[in-house]
């Protein structure tokens, strides 16, 4: 989990930069684009391409749409704001996960659970209200619906991988966003800089390389164990943002984040507890 958190930092770092030369639609494209010919060669690797059909079309066109936003809106906020900021803000994201697993995955969610989320929110308003930006920053926000997409293509994802393989899942959400996202960019497509196309080489293996460990993790590793070092992000934007754009977030924007980062710990320990507490009864 922490390679992969790197990686997805390295990513994000990539899609900051591009964001300052094209729109963010015609960038999301290009994140579909590049990640194809590697998912490609690794189901080539696999032998895997008898899985490639046999799948939930509704759930995978969600995926594809939602795809498609997350990127978008999650570039559009990176634009506007510090990565730092931005994580701070997408942390929301397991939280919101939480709210939507009992009326869609039909799951019980303990009461402690809503007690983190209730806090999580609170710290979402600690990191937005205050600063030269305020409640109503555009970047803020599309985070935030960054990240509401993100929970929801989650939730889209669980249900699917119940029937469909992981390679038709990966498959599939790039070639939507490569294909939808490209069509949408279209009219106002920018042409791609000579310069940048080592920025886009970096940008596929940074992805690929993301999705591969974050998978691997998450195959060898309890997920209550392992969950946590996500919040490792927030280091991370802070280095980049220090070592590449001399900045760093205000107190406000940490404390929120150290709420955040609180409450989905909070879960997680209460998830491990009840695990244990399974495991000793005969």
């Amino acid at each position: 989990m922490l390679v992969a958190v790197g990686f997805f930092a390295f990513m994000d770092t990539i899609l900051k930069v591009l964001s300052t030369h094209y729109p963010a639609l015609q960038v999301a494209a290009l994140r579909g684009w590049v990640a194809l010919p590697l998912i490609l060669v690794w189901i080539q690797w696999r032998g895997s391409w008898h899985t490639l059909l046999r799948i939930r079309w509704p759930l995978h066109l969600l995926r594809g749409v939602l795809g498609i936003c997350m990127l978008s809106l999650f570039t559009f906020g990176v634009k506007q704001l510090p990565l730092a900021n931005a994580y701070t803000l997408f942390f929301i994201a397991p939280i919101l996960i939480t709210l939507l697993a009992a009326p869609v995955l039909r799951e019980k969610v303990p009461r402690a659970h809503w007690w983190s989320v209730l806090a999580g929110m609170v710290g979402v308003v600690v990191a937005l209200r205050p600063g030269t930006d305020g409640l109503v920053s555009w970047g803020g926000l599309a985070v935030l619906a960054a990240a509401v997409c993100y929970a929801v293509a989650a939730v889209a994802a669980r249900l699917s991988s119940r029937t469909d393989s992981n390679e038709s899942m990966m498959l599939w959400i790039m070639v939507m966003v490569a294909l939808g996202a490209g069509a949408l960019a279209a009219p106002n497509w920018v042409t791609i800089r000579t310069d940048d196309l080592w920025l886009l080489a970096a940008l596929a293996l940074a992805g690929f390389g993301g999705q591969l460990a974050i998978t691997e993790a998450f195959r060898h590793g309890q997920a209550s164990a392992v969950a946590p070092f996500e919040y490792t992000a927030l280091a991370w934007g802070l280095g980049v943002d220090w070592l590449i754009w001399d900045t760093l977030p205000d107190h406000y924007t940490l404390l929120g984040g150290a709420i955040i980062i609180a409450s989905g710990l909070y879960v997680v320990r209460h998830e491990r507890k009840a695990a244990a507490v399974l495991i000793e009864r005969p």
